[in-house]
């Protein structure tokens, strides 16, 4: 167990002493995907055409409920992706095919709190080969396992509009757990957002763990790449 939970309870003093853990900017590797720290010049191509595709459409509906994109074309991508390396906010990481070895998806720490041991994942967006693909939810694992276990942290959120049905059903599929709704949170693109809040705790991450190790595992998938079961399933099974 975390040693800055103890297994209190709501209400119990609880002094949490700054460590300065921040996410690693070192790169993290699974069987299917590697997230390496962003890197414009390495990654930029492969990230506009993942994004884009061979036609260039700038009209992609993907950046629908991102606070950036879309982008005029590739040289205002490039222009966008080097803020990205540069963030000291962020940890920024490319999601690289490991089988193609090409950046197909992005991913980032956000509102990082090491003095609460507390950080946030988004600004996520996948290829369309690697929307529903093992690689995909093996990369949020990764992330999920180096805040619980690398850091220490006690808390892991996910924050997306409510609009955002695809965004909702992810968080709740890779185990974290609704929190609630800030009405009228932020304005972006020129439209209200309400965010709904979905998060883990270290108390959670063991079975959650436990559930993703099962689905990865090889012998959930089938010859042609598809999940036998699926992890929600698993994960209601483990509950039972």
């Amino acid at each position: 167990m975390n040693p800055m939970n103890n297994g209190l309870k709501v209400g119990t003093t609880l002094t949490v002493l700054p460590d300065g853990g921040r996410p690693s900017n070192l790169a993290m590797t699974g069987k299917s995907v590697r997230l390496e720290p962003i890197d414009p010049a390495r990654h930029g191509d492969d990230l506009y055409a993942a994004a884009y595709g061979p036609k260039g459409d700038p009209t992609n509906d993907m950046w629908t409920y991102m606070s950036f994109g879309p982008f005029a074309d590739a040289d205002a991508f490039a222009t966008w992706l080097a803020t990205q390396g540069a963030n000291e906010e962020r940890e920024v990481y490319a999601l690289v095919d490991t089988d193609a070895d090409r950046a197909q998806g992005m991913a980032s720490y956000l509102r990082i709190e090491p003095q609460w041991a507390s950080c946030e994942v988004g600004s996520i967006w996948y290829a369309p080969s690697l929307k529903r693909s093992r690689a995909a939810t093996e990369a949020m694992y990764l992330m999920a396992r180096h805040v619980f276990e690398d850091l220490g942290y006690r808390r892991y959120e996910w924050k997306c509009d409510k609009l955002n049905e695809a965004s909702r059903r992810a968080a709740l599929r890779l185990g974290f757990q609704y929190e609630g709704l800030f009405r009228q949170h932020m304005i972006y693109k020129g439209r209200n957002r309400d965010t709904t809040w979905f998060a883990m705790i270290d108390q959670d991450w063991p079975k959650v763990k436990a559930a993703f190790e099962t689905w990865l595992a090889d012998d959930n998938f089938d010859a042609d790449g598809g999940q036998i079961r699926g992890l929600a399933a698993i994960r209601s099974d483990a509950r039972r």
